[in-house]
């Protein structure tokens, strides 16, 4: 205890001198992806979003104003490692003086650095990852979100199985905190039955056995959670096990703008449930695909619509707060309590930093040119995550 005791007094006077060191009237954000290994391809949309956002915002290099304050940026790579993504994130606290931490894809990376983050008074900006946990019990004020709670397209996903009439199903996720929110989510929305649930290793490749136990079990539908290259891979073998024909496929962040090119027509007839797709009519959202594209050669994914908000809403907190970046409460709390125009429409936040927004049954089709294309079907209307009220009086906004 005693030792326990003696690393937190120095973590808090590192972080104290860090903050003592900084130049004065500067920003500095600390960008943690992931930008190597199986969850590349999702880190790539992720870091694209974002600089566009940046771009938008008139920041080209550091130096240049955010908000109306000169800002340095720093990344880092994650390598989809809990304990890789802590050692960054202290290195962006201690050496490099941010006062924000931003990015980050996975929910077990953002749950082992959200401590020291706050610890040290500064705000973190998920990009991505949206964990119950920081929704619930561990919500915080220095905590913002520009994506999704984790639940929130399976809760709305199980609702379009209902609708479609499926009366039993299995559920596919890799086994972390991420996989085990959006089975959650589906479950606790679908009134079929749940057959059997698979959790498998984050980053597998193979899934010859789980589509084994898939085909055993005779259920009517699957619901899949394979983000990035396991989507890949499993979208190639269940095409080449025929299952197919015989089972209903309801994606959850499998199939999309960063895994389509790569598996075609095998995603032909897929259906998802999505809080942003590239045909939403809105400027925002046109303006953000037309210049995505033209810089960088491809359709953007959800990875980076919500990355690309980032920077705007770090812009305003900091215009609304006075340009004070001494004070990220308060940065926090005035992009709390906004709404703000984004590619998904206008948008506002919950009491626990999370956002409230719509969602589309999405599907896949063959597009105009005759390649396979994600389509926004229908409007489902608006979420609300479910964990807020477990959030404690004093740390909601």
């Amino acid at each position: 205890m005693r030792l326990l005791a003696c690393l937190a007094a120095t973590a808090a006077l590192a972080s104290a001198a860090a903050a003592q060191n900084r130049p004065a009237n500067e920003l500095r954000i600390g960008y943690l992806n992931t930008t190597t290994g199986s969850g590349a391809l999702l880190g790539r949309h992720l870091e694209n979003g974002w600089k566009l956002g940046l771009e938008h915002e008139g920041w080209a290099k550091d130096g240049d104003a955010l908000g109306g304050v000169p800002t340095r940026i720093f990344y880092a790579d994650d390598q989809t490692r809990p304990e890789t993504g802590l050692k960054e994130v202290e290195k962006f606290l201690k050496n490099d003086k941010v006062q924000i931490v931003a990015g980050i894809i996975w929910s077990n990376v953002i749950m082992s650095v959200q401590k020291p983050v706050f610890d040290a008074k500064a705000m973190l900006l998920s990009t991505n990852a949206g964990p119950s946990p920081l929704a619930g019990p561990l919500c915080n004020p220095l905590f913002v979100s520009s994506s999704f709670y984790n639940e929130g397209n399976s809760e709305a996903l199980g609702e379009i199985a209902n609708k479609d009439g499926s009366k039993s199903a299995v559920l596919m996720a890799p086994n972390y905190q991420g996989g085990k929110d959006m089975l959650a989510g589906f479950e606790s929305t679908y009134r079929g039955k749940i057959v059997e649930t698979v959790l498998f290793k984050l980053g597998e490749s193979d899934f010859q056995a789980d589509l084994s136990k898939l085909r055993a079990s005779r259920a009517e539908s699957l619901a899949v959670f394979a983000p990035g290259a396991m989507g890949v891979a499993f979208i190639k073998q269940w095409t080449a096990s025929g299952l197919a024909k015989q089972v209903k496929l309801y994606s959850i962040n499998t199939i999309d703008n960063m895994s389509l090119p790569a598996v075609g027509e095998a995603a032909l007839g897929a259906v998802e449930a999505h809080h942003w797709t590239p045909d939403l009519d809105n400027a925002k959202n046109k303006r953000f695909v037309r210049d995505y594209v033209a810089k960088f050669g491809h359709l953007p994914s959800h990875l980076a619509a919500a990355a690309y908000d980032a920077p705007g809403l770090i812009a305003a907190g900091v215009k609304a707060a006075g340009g004070r970046t001494d004070d990220m409460a308060a940065v926090a709390r005035a992009i709390r309590k906004s709404t703000f125009e984004s590619p998904r429409g206008t948008l506002r936040y919950n009491a626990n930093g999370f956002l409230i927004q719509p969602y589309w049954r999405v599907e896949v089709m063959k597009g105009s040119d005759g390649k396979p294309a994600i389509k926004a079907i229908e409007r489902l209307g608006e979420r609300t995550d479910p964990h807020w009220q477990k959030c404690p009086a004093d740390k909601r906004v």
